[in-house]
């Protein structure tokens, strides 16, 4: 699906990333992880096109990635971000139905289309109607799952979509996502900070540091045949409730 080859992108004396060779493939759900100032949020906006590489390129679907032609590859791409990103002066359905409407569908169209991702996504009805200040978090971000989801995309990026929500909504969110994920079988680019997230959705995990890649694989991989001590440190980190009681 995305083929990045050597890939660089600095900010004046940052290192954002620092040749990377990574291939994800159709159909799967990578996780992107690493700590703050990895390169995650970068390797992400790279594949949708709202970042450009330095040097190296960027394929999809064994296609360069073009300038002239970003407005077509992002059609065919859902992009995900905390709480929605969601326009405050614009009520749920006049959210996801912006891209829509600029390719001309009909009101209709867009209603029906909303009202059947909504019920896929298990949005209540009514919300549709409600503004973003009137939606709890696990709302918000459902309505910005569903404007991704609009237009029918070969891919879904999603960057740190549940960081945002209390424990609680975000464990119902991760269980629903991933069904969801499964069902529609799409090519799913997750980032997120927490390990345990990325292991519950991915099949595969891409760790990186310094703007590099350290170690991708499946989840157990990574954990039982760390490339280096900062693989397993990095996956052994988090702590549970059972070892602060």
């Amino acid at each position: 699906m995305f083929d990045l080859h050597q890939v660089h992108r600095r900010y004046g004396a940052t290192v954002g990333l620092d040749g990377i060779d990574l291939r994800i493939a159709p159909g799967e759900t990578t996780a992107l992880i690493g700590p703050s100032g990895a390169g995650k949020s970068t390797l992400l906006r790279l594949l949708i096109g709202l970042e450009w590489p330095d040097a190296g390129e960027v394929r999809f679907e064994g296609e360069r990635l073009r300038r002239d032609a970003l407005l077509a590859h992002r059609r065919r791409i859902g992009y995900v971000i905390q709480e929605g990103g969601l326009f405050p002066h614009l009520d749920a359905i006049g959210n996801v139905g912006l891209l829509p409407r600029t390719l001309g569908w009909s009101s209709a169209r867009i209603e029906a289309r909303a009202a059947e991702l909504a019920a896929l996504c298990r949005l209540p009805a009514d919300a549709l109607r409600r503004y973003p200040a009137e939606l709890s978090g696990g709302q918000r971000q459902r309505v910005g799952l569903i404007r991704a989801l609009m237009l029918d995309p070969d891919v879904l990026l999603l960057d740190e979509p549940l960081g945002a929500l209390d424990p609680i909504v975000r464990f119902d969110l991760q269980a629903e996502m991933r069904a969801l994920f499964e069902r529609l079988g799409k090519t799913v680019v997750l980032v997120t900070h927490d390990v345990a997230e990325a292991a519950w959705f991915a099949d595969t995990i891409v760790l990186l540091r310094d703007g590099r890649i350290v170690q991708q694989g499946a989840p157990r991989t990574l954990l039982d045949a760390p490339a280096e001590p900062f693989v397993r440190a990095f996956m052994t980190a988090q702590r549970s409730v059972e070892d602060a009681a």
